[in-house]
């Protein structure tokens, strides 16, 4: 005999759909997926706040010095002097010393700045901290830095104006505890000649006792000498004074770095020869840092972010 199938239950047709739906919709979200793939996610952008490992190079935009690195963190750079000529105040580094820069993007950091990792992050200057809000990790990007947000403005009262042309007094008398100090290791004993320390001359022990020494300077006219760091002629010698005249031109002005070791102006010895005036016979000590009052250009890539 035969038995009628029975027709489907209502549930079995149920879950049947159900099935139907779920399998079309992983096959429409496959050919989504193929069709539409997912975009790669957005780089770490610098932020204010972060900390950053940043190489930079250094150089000037304005002033007499145009062009020439004054810092870099990079050793290649530091040795390429032909490609990177350097500025007259440009101090090497070790080996060790040219790493990239742990920088605090802010206005300012704790006292001693922020540790993180076995490094130090700390303050720059604000044109530098700002430059780099929105660098990719191994971004290279150039930043100009005005004075205001660089090493501020050129101070006037650090300019000394200086003649071209000075006299000296041919016997110069000295106590005989400022004889030692002025000529370290130089007997006393009249009739004694050597070497004088500042201006390379001849200088002699001409009179001697307990309490004083006169001591004669001996340069010859002609004679060129170098106490400054630039050549001073020997103009003329009288039996009474000696005229020395500087040999500053005005193409001198960002190639001369001076140093007057008996005379302090802001607190510096070393000056740049800021201008030279031949009609009037004068010239400019400079006495600021290298990089005050300049626009200054740097070169940056950022190396890691710390967030």
């Amino acid at each position: 005999m035969n038995v009628p199938a029975k027709p489907p239950s209502w549930r079995v047709l149920a879950i049947a759909v159900v099935v139907v739906i779920v399998a079309a919709g992983v096959g429409a979200g496959f050919l989504y997926l193929v069709n539409h793939p997912k975009r790669p996610a957005s780089p770490t952008l610098v932020r204010v706040g972060d900390n950053v490992t940043v190489n930079y190079i250094g150089i000037f935009g304005s002033g007499p010095e145009t062009g020439k690195v004054f810092d870099t963190s990079i050793q290649a750079v530091a040795e390429d002097n032909a490609t990177y000529p350097k500025s007259l105040e440009y101090t090497p580094r070790n080996t060790s010393g040219y790493t990239p820069l742990p920088v605090h993007v802010g206005p300012s950091t704790p006292k001693g700045g922020y540790s993180l990792d076995g490094m130090t992050f700390g303050s720059v200057v604000t044109g530098f901290w700002k430059g780099l809000i929105g660098l990719a990790v191994n971004q290279t990007h150039s930043i100009t830095v005005s004075p205001a947000e660089g090493y501020g403005s050129l101070n006037t009262s650090c300019l000394r104006t200086a003649p071209m042309s000075q006299t000296l007094p041919v016997d110069v008398g000295y106590t005989a505890s400022a004889f030692s100090k002025a000529y370290s290791g130089v007997s006393a004993t009249e009739g004694t000649t050597f070497k004088d320390p500042t201006y390379g001359w001849t200088d002699l022990v001409l009179s001697s006792n307990s309490t004083n020494v006169v001591v004669a300077r001996e340069p010859s006219v002609g004679e060129t000498v170098k106490p400054y760091g630039w050549s001073i002629l020997v103009a003329d010698v009288t039996s009474s004074t000696i005229t020395l005249t500087s040999q500053l031109t005005p193409a001198s002005v960002g190639q001369v770095l001076g140093n007057m070791a008996n005379v302090t102006v802001c607190s510096a010895t070393k000056f740049l020869v800021w201008s030279v005036d031949l009609s009037a016979g004068t010239f400019v000590e400079n006495y600021n840092t290298e990089v005050t009052g300049e626009t200054l250009i740097f070169t940056v890539t950022v190396t890691a972010i710390n967030p």
